[in-house]
């Protein structure tokens, strides 16, 4: 459950926080399990409803960085292939609170886009809007790494 934290934090200690108050959670809601389905995924739900609570606590109301303008080409897939799964976490983890949530929600979580839109009180629209930034952001810094790893 921590990885999943780790996924929507924008740090260690922040998914840690996360993960504290979301096992508070589990143990007290505890008896509202229904055993319709199992249990690890009630209890990945719950952990994903908190990260998105600590996002909106924090978000901001407009998260504009100028990313429109990033080139729309594929990343090499042995630029990703070459990578671990610890830098490619610490990629996600780098993308704006906005573009991480939609991103770990329907790219990784598997939700639509309208459960992650309802889920994060913004429109659908939206939510595809910051999929599509994050995933050119994520192509950019994937392009930046693997530029960096070939000239070192």
């Amino acid at each position: 459950m921590y990885g999943v934290c780790l996924r929507y934090a924008r740090n260690s200690s922040d998914a840690a926080d996360i993960l504290q108050e979301g096992f508070m959670k589990v143990f007290s809601k505890l008896e509202q399990f229904q055993f319709q389905g199992s249990f690890e995924g009630w209890i990945r739900r719950i952990m994903v409803n908190t990260a998105l609570r600590a996002y909106q606590k924090q978000r901001f109301n407009q998260e504009s960085f100028g990313f429109e303008q990033l080139p729309e080409s594929p990343v090499d897939p042995d630029a990703i292939s070459s990578m671990s799964e610890s830098e490619l976490l610490a990629v996600i983890r780098e993308l704006p609170d906005g573009y991480r949530a939609v991103f770990n929600l329907v790219a990784i979580e598997g939700f639509s886009h309208a459960e992650a839109a309802e889920m994060l009180g913004i429109q659908e629209s939206t939510s595809r809007s910051q999929l599509t930034k994050a995933r050119r952001w994520l192509c950019e810094q994937i392009e930046k790494i693997n530029k960096i790893a070939a000239t070192g």
